[in-house]
């Protein structure tokens, strides 16, 4: 089965999701939430900066635990609903 590429929408979306993952982020060391979510430096970099604009179900939930973000704050950035960040502690 070959992947279809990514429409510019979706591209947009994972930009709002790593946004907002930095910033939920704030001061914490990026290796330290990598590891609380269970996933690499690289992978968490990659989301952040919007490289991986379509992490996987699991990786949003642990980032979400690791990060104390619901994953219905996540789900509405993606889908371009923000939320301001004082909703997201």
């Amino acid at each position: 089965m070959v992947r279809q590429p990514l429409t510019s929408e979706q591209l947009e979306a994972g930009r709002r999701l790593g946004a907002l993952l930095r910033r939920a982020r704030a001061g914490r060391d990026l290796a330290e939430v990598a590891q609380a979510a269970g996933i690499s430096p690289e992978t968490l970099r990659k989301i952040e900066t919007g490289r991986l604009p379509s992490p996987g179900f699991g990786t949003i939930v642990c980032l979400g635990e690791a990060l104390d973000v619901p994953v219905q704050d996540l789900a509405a950035t993606w889908r371009g609903n923000d939320l301001p960040l004082e909703a997201v502690s």
